[in-house]
């Protein structure tokens, strides 16, 4: 399989790295973010809201000097066009963590301590499903046949969650602890929204694998 960059867009490379490098800390930020939030340290949750924002800005500009670059010095046209849906894909995975914290942030809802573990297992399983596919992405520009192998990772990560989203679901309707309705609607909510970033992880490894096909062909 010939090397998606040469020479001449060697500095492009460097920059999807970089870009690579944005959805990675995004995915470590909303992580860090909700353990924070579950163990009750709101002022280092609000940090890591803060530096997610911040990072979601920062990677705007960096995809659009890659959309530009691609488009101005003709590189890569081949490719050009499924590298670009790849970027914006990847996008919607910052997207989505900063949303999650920016949620928890606004609402600040009341997650109570049976729930705790298993909030955080579905973070985790979800932050799994991103970084499984952000490895994939990196393998599509350098070494294309393990694409496959990191989306199957994705896959099984987002089953693994969905399971985790359905067994805290029917914890939290079926508990007396939690006596009023519209508060177990409200955990429900922020539920899908955890259990939404491997959703979005797996969308983008579901486009990652056509990609990666269309380059073997």
């Amino acid at each position: 399989m010939p090397k998606l960059f040469y020479s001449k867009s060697k500095k492009l490379e460097s920059e999807i790295e970089i870009y690579l490098d944005k959805v990675t800390t995004a995915e470590l930020l909303f992580l860090e973010g909700v353990k924070f939030y579950l163990n009750g340290n709101l002022d280092k949750f609000e940090k890591k809201y803060k530096a997610i924002s911040i990072l979601e800005s920062e990677a705007d500009n960096i995809r659009r000097e890659i959309k530009h670059k691609l488009y101005a010095y003709m590189l890569i046209p081949e490719s050009r066009g499924d590298v670009l849906g790849l970027l914006e894909t990847l996008d919607d995975i910052i997207d989505i963590c900063e949303k999650v914290l920016e949620q928890f942030s606004i609402e600040t809802p009341i997650i109570h301590e049976f729930l705790k573990r298993d909030f955080m297992e579905l973070a985790e399983l979800s932050s799994k499903a991103v970084d499984e596919v952000v490895k994939g992405a990196r393998a599509f520009f350098k070494d294309i046949v393990m694409v496959s192998n990191y989306v199957n990772k994705v896959h099984f990560y987002e089953h693994e969650a969905d399971d985790v989203e359905e067994h805290l679901k029917r914890s939290v309707f079926n508990s007396d602890e939690i006596e009023s309705f519209s508060q177990k609607v409200h955990l429900r909510y922020f539920i899908e929204k955890l259990a939404a970033v491997s959703d979005v992880a797996e969308s983008v490894a579901e486009r990652l694998a056509v990609y990666a096909i269309k380059r073997r062909i």
